[in-house]
């Protein structure tokens, strides 16, 4: 089985410098266009299921890449991407403040303590194990493809767990690009395809 990991196209905010986390931000004519971009890349492919974040980015870029074929976007709450709590809406860059909470976020995520109101990465991690195993791994017989349009966190944290990586490698080849794709083959094991 294949699964196709992608993180939303470009949002407004996105274009802004400014953290989205549950806030639900539309896409701006950047995101738009990629992501019917992304579309017409992987016309020829068929998906059996798309799972997406019920986020309006996330749902949007999923129906652009699907446009013109009969494929199901099941929409789940664990695909949510992070709160960050408080520093929602606030400048991206913050995190090289030594007092904010998010401070730690991409330089030692181990070490990243949520902003009030905001959510563990160690919570993350464990509702995207559990989609995993309860959506894809227990599926994976009836599956060849599926795709799951999501976040920058919440996609980290889910190859974080099919990596097998420690919280501190919590980025492993960093922030996901928007609309960008990343692929697993699943054969009892997971295994990077690009």
């Amino acid at each position: 089985m294949e699964l196709y990991i992608i993180r939303h196209g470009e949002t407004v905010w996105n274009s802004k410098g400014l953290l989205q986390g549950n806030k639900d931000i539309e896409l701006n004519e950047n995101g738009i266009a990629a992501a019917k971009a992304f579309g017409k890349e992987i016309k020829n492919l068929y998906f059996d299921r798309v799972y997406s974040s019920p986020l309006h980015r996330a749902y949007t870029t999923a129906k652009l890449i699907t446009e013109g074929k009969n494929i199901p976007i099941i929409k789940d709450e664990r695909l949510r991407e992070l709160s960050f709590g408080d520093c929602e809406g606030t400048d991206f860059r913050i995190w090289k403040e030594a007092s904010c909470p998010y401070h730690w976020f991409f330089d030692n995520p181990a070490k990243y303590n949520p902003p009030a109101g905001g959510e563990s990465l160690q919570h993350l991690c464990a509702r995207t194990q559990d989609f995993i195993s309860s959506e894809i791994e227990k599926n994976c017989r009836s599956l060849e493809r599926v795709m799951i349009v999501a976040h920058g966190a919440l996609n980290a944290s889910i190859t974080t767990f099919l990596e097998k990586r420690s919280m501190e490698n919590f980025w492993g080849q960093g922030l996901q690009k928007n609309c960008q794709a990343t692929v697993y083959l699943y054969d009892g094991q997971w295994h990077k395809k690009s």
